[in-house]
């Protein structure tokens, strides 16, 4: 399966989510809800996963955590905040550059409009 078909199935579940539980609930919730909702449709979904930080050529285990990664293609950086801002942005592209990834969602949960809250990121690797 392909980045832009996982997506596609992220979207669909993001709006199930949103339409059941409303905006505005902590980060935390949404994720839960949306590992739970990926898994059964089938994917590998892993939570909070550790990104190393490397730097002149030092690798520090300790650097980023994304909030979702399916089927090890697809990076899902989750908010409930008021606006999304150009840091939020950044930070998924910094995800997905240190990954090696090609594709990421940031998804704001705390909006009144879901549709318009759902960011595709591409990393031009």
């Amino acid at each position: 399966m392909k980045e832009n078909d996982i997506s596609y199935d992220i979207r669909g579940a993001t709006f199930k989510i949103y339409n059941e539980l409303g905006p505005g609930l902590l980060e935390s919730v949404y994720e839960t809800a949306l590992f739970y909702e990926l898994e059964q449709l089938g994917y590998d979904v892993k939570r909070q996963v550790g990104i190393p930080m490397c730097y002149k050529e030092i690798k520090f285990d300790v650097g980023f955590r994304l909030d979702l990664l399916v089927n090890e293609l697809v990076i899902v950086e989750i908010k409930s905040v008021e606006s999304l801002l150009d840091v939020h942005h950044k930070q998924l592209l910094t995800y997905l550059k240190l990954s090696n990834k090609k594709l990421g969602l940031l998804i704001n949960f705390n909006t009144s409009t879901l549709k318009n809250s759902i960011v595709r990121i591409v990393n031009n690797l």
